[in-house]
């Protein structure tokens, strides 16, 4: 068993900024040289979380109006009141979805769905420049 560690770069708008990353985890699966295991991407932020959706524009629509009619920015948010940088809304929003997701990879191919792409969300109230920690856990390749 090997473990291999990357990371992965981003600059964000926030607000809800959803990039897809799949290729990116896929291609650091495939240079790790493991063929079977699972790989999990972390995001070292409050303010950002990651899962997986169809990365379409109606499926990306849905998702921030679903934000905004669940955790609305315009509520009255104590972290705000205490430091007045008007993104209490966006570390509740990455609460809700968490900092890290993992997916079993076989022959170093993802085992996702057809219609599932990995995403990364950054639900702060301004640009943002990230990296991603990515973790390859999985067997040697034995040529």
């Amino acid at each position: 068993m090997a473990v291999k560690t990357f990371s992965i770069q981003l600059e964000t708008r926030g607000d809800a900024d959803i990039q897809d990353i799949t290729d990116a985890v896929a291609s650091l699966v495939h240079e790790s040289d493991l063929m079977d295991g699972v790989v999990t991407i972390f995001c070292p932020s409050a303010t950002s979380a990651l899962t997986t959706i169809e990365y379409e524009s109606g499926c990306i629509s849905d998702l921030r109006r679903l934000f905004d009619e669940i955790i609305d920015p315009n509520r009255h948010y104590a972290h705000n009141a205490r430091w007045h940088d008007g993104n209490g809304h966006s570390h509740v929003r990455a609460a809700l979805l968490g900092p890290s997701f993992s997916v079993p990879f076989a022959q170093q191919r993802l085992t996702l769905g057809t219609w599932q792409q990995i995403i990364y969300v950054d639900f702060d109230n301004r640009p943002r420049r990230r990296e991603l920690v990515v973790q390859v856990v999985g067997e040697q390749n034995h040529r």
